[in-house]
């Protein structure tokens, strides 16, 4: 039989897991570490999502509550939603830090369009 010589193709196989293991210490490669990088990237993908969501909903909150926007964030964003001001919380996060008066704006459009008894939870 002849000998098959093994191109490209496993070449770049390998190349691929060396990539992923490339700041491992040892000299060679290991399936399982190759594993644990691909799973450990992708759960740090989500956690940084979650990281990033919570921080958003913490500067909106603390925008609101600083000068007496707004009641709380949940009642806020409800409200937003109720009315249609489609805004998302990477905005919103960053008009509270940049541009407070904008966010207060906001917040007075909100409570125009809704009524005052249902705004301040008197029904």
């Amino acid at each position: 039989m002849t000998r098959t010589r093994r191109g490209y193709i496993a070449r770049r196989r390998r190349k691929k897991a060396h990539s992923f293991v490339s700041s491992f210490r040892g000299g060679f490669l290991k399936t399982q570490q190759d594993i644990r990088a691909l799973v450990s990237s992708h759960r740090d993908r989500d956690g940084q999502k979650r990281n990033f969501r919570r921080l958003w909903i913490t500067r909106i909150n603390s925008g609101i509550r600083d000068r007496w926007v707004y009641y709380n964030y949940s009642k806020f964003v409800h409200d937003l939603y109720k009315k249609q001001l489609l805004l998302n919380r990477k905005i919103l996060a960053q008009i509270a830090i940049a541009n407070k008066n904008c966010l207060y704006l906001i917040s007075n459009e909100i409570l125009q369009k809704v009524n005052w008894k249902e705004a301040a939870g008197v029904i």
